[in-house]
This record gives C-alpha cells, structure tokens and sequence, in this order.
C-alpha cells in the first residue's frame, strides 16, 4: 500500500487557491480542488499488515498537537531556481512541524532525512512550462485533524483514500466535519 500522512485543504480554501491555477501555461497540471492537501509524512510503499501500526501511530500523534489556524501566504517552486517541477502555496500554521516531527520521531525509516516545508501543491509539472507569476494569499482555515491517506496509482494520476482521519487535540467534530470526512474517504483522481 502506498501511504502518506496529511492535511486536507477545507473546500473553500481549496477553490480559493484553484482560482490561482487559471493562470497555468503549457505543461503545468493541476491539482485537483479536493484532493489539495498538506502531506505531514509520505511512507511510500507499506506492507498491509502495518495499517493497524500506522493507525495508531496517527491516533497518538494527532491526539498529541493542539488544533490550530492554518495561513495560506503565497506560492514558490521546488526547485527555488532552475527548471521548476512544482509549483506550491506557503503554508504556516504552529502546529505542522510539531506533527511532522512527531510523525518521523516514531517512523524514522520514513524519515528522507529533508527539511520539512509546509507547502500545498497547486501543480506539477509535466512538459514544457512557463513560470507562474508569484499570487499572494491571505487565507485561513482551522486545522482539527490529519489523516492517514492511500495513495493508488493510475494512469490519470493517483487516486486518494483516507483510511482513518484522526482528531487533533482540543478539536471539537461537527457535523459538518463528519460529512467533509466521508467525502474525502472516497476515490478521486488525482492532478498531483
């Protein structure tokens, strides 16, 4: 199974920041608005007998960060300089690194051992492309829980489940916040 940690970017956020993609040339390919997120940990290919670990693993984790506010400033690439391959939105929010550091603490064979950059991918690069010219946000959402994420690989892209969603400490679950999780747990094909 291919796994990794993240964030989900709430809709509103995530159309906001679609809005910004209307400016993409040639060969950039754009994350899809629902499945924009945030990754925390990307694990890669896991044996299926691990689940139950990884699950718990989210559960500690997540119950351990207080839920906070999470700002969306502005875009860049990776690479910084050359040929980009991803063009991405800055992300700050005092709890993300707690969560990724927590996360590679108890996963250390996950760990590749680089700076984490809170980022949400807006798209990638798949051809020839101009560079974007920088947007400026001033966006926020409230961050109340991470998931654990299956990640299949398709022709078209690659197709997100969340396994598990797991509370972060203090969040309060509405019902709305239910209904986004069953939404989120279904399969959708993936610009990334």
């Amino acid at each position: 199974m291919r796994l990794f940690y993240a964030v989900f970017v709430p809709r509103p956020v995530a159309l906001r920041l679609a809005e910004a993609q209307a400016g993409l040339k040639g060969g950039w390919k754009p994350t899809l608005p629902e499945q924009m997120h945030l990754t925390l940990l990307f694990l890669g290919e896991v044996p299926e007998d691990r689940l139950g670990e990884l699950k718990g693993i989210g559960r500690d984790v997540a119950g351990s960060v207080p839920a906070f506010t999470a700002r969306v400033r502005g875009t860049g690439y990776f690479p910084a300089v050359g040929s980009p391959r991803v063009w991405y939105a800055r992300v700050e929010g005092e709890g993300f690194e707690p969560l990724a550091l927590r996360l590679r603490e108890l996963l250390p064979e996950f760990d590749d051992g680089k700076r984490f950059a809170p980022h949400v991918t807006l798209a990638r690069k798949k051809g020839p492309a101009p560079r974007v010219p920088p947007v400026v946000f001033d966006l926020t959402f409230p961050v109340e829980r991470m998931a654990l994420v299956h990640s299949e690989l398709t022709r078209r892209g690659p197709i997100y489940r969340v396994l598990e969603a797991f509370p972060l400490k203090g969040s309060v679950k509405s019902r709305g916040t239910e209904r986004r999780e069953e939404q989120g747990a279904g399969k959708h094909a993936q610009g990334d």
